[in-house]
């Protein structure tokens, strides 16, 4: 795992002359979605669960976003999320459309806040629709809101995408909205996603960022790096979230 530099990575930018960190870049970061279709997810909607999260959404007041796909996605999504809100330096974190840097991508509601409530009728949307660059119903929303937050963030914040880089059903939509300035980290290449939850959790734990480069002409498929050390009882539990 390499440590963040000071400054982005794209383009083999120079190590000398990188930016104190008073002087870092702002950056956002988008995070890909929770698989809805699993036991998890059957669990959340279940009439006969009784843990609070569960109740908490079946109660029609809703439960955050961040919550749902952290119970339901388990580790992956659990570090991405504790990662993001470690490390987020929105240009302005009041701005509702900024979302205080951290902003998920759904299957038919574009870009949304980590802490937007969730119904169960919005689950259940989520939990149906398509993830693919081809569906209108995923394509649109996502198009429109990512090219809101690029006019929100203005051209000097970079926005890092933690999700799947290897194909095209969130770069190829992402790419032509954001350019140069989506990045990834190289150190999610080769890895599963249960790897990249454990390695952002130990950022976490650590305070090391991840080096991120530009996804434009990056390496996106690699040979599977070597096992991570075993999680520390207290990140397994998520009590980083």
């Amino acid at each position: 795992m390499a440590k963040a530099s000071g400054a982005r990575k794209a383009g083999g930018a120079s190590k000398a002359g990188r930016a104190s960190k008073a002087q870092e870049r702002s950056r956002v970061f988008l995070l890909s979605p929770a698989n809805l279709g699993g036991i998890r997810a059957q669990m959340m909607l279940s009439p006969r669960a009784q843990f609070q999260l569960a109740r908490q959404l079946q109660s029609g007041a809703g439960a955050p976003l961040g919550e749902i796909f952290s119970f339901v996605s388990g580790l992956y999504f659990r570090g991405k999320l504790a990662y993001a809100r470690r490390f987020a330096r929105p240009p302005d974190a009041a701005d509702p459309v900024i979302a205080g840097g951290v902003l998920v991508i759904t299957s038919n509601a574009g870009l949304r806040s980590v802490d937007t409530i969730v119904t169960v009728e919005s689950f259940r949307a989520f939990a149906t629709g398509d993830i693919d660059s081809r569906n209108p119903t995923y394509r649109k929303p996502l198009e429109q809101s990512a090219k809101t937050l690029r006019d929100a963030i203005g051209p000097d914040c970079d926005v890092v995408l933690l999700g799947s880089v290897a194909s095209g059903k969130y770069v190829d939509l992402l790419l032509p909205v954001f350019g140069d300035r989506l990045m990834f980290p190289p150190d999610f290449v080769g890895r599963g996603d249960m790897s990249r939850g454990g390695l952002m959790l130990r950022c976490v734990d650590s305070g090391d960022e991840l080096e991120y480069v530009a996804i434009e002409g990056a390496v996106r498929r690699g040979p599977r790096p070597p096992k991570l050390t075993p999680l520390k009882a207290g990140l397994k539990t998520g009590s980083h979230v």
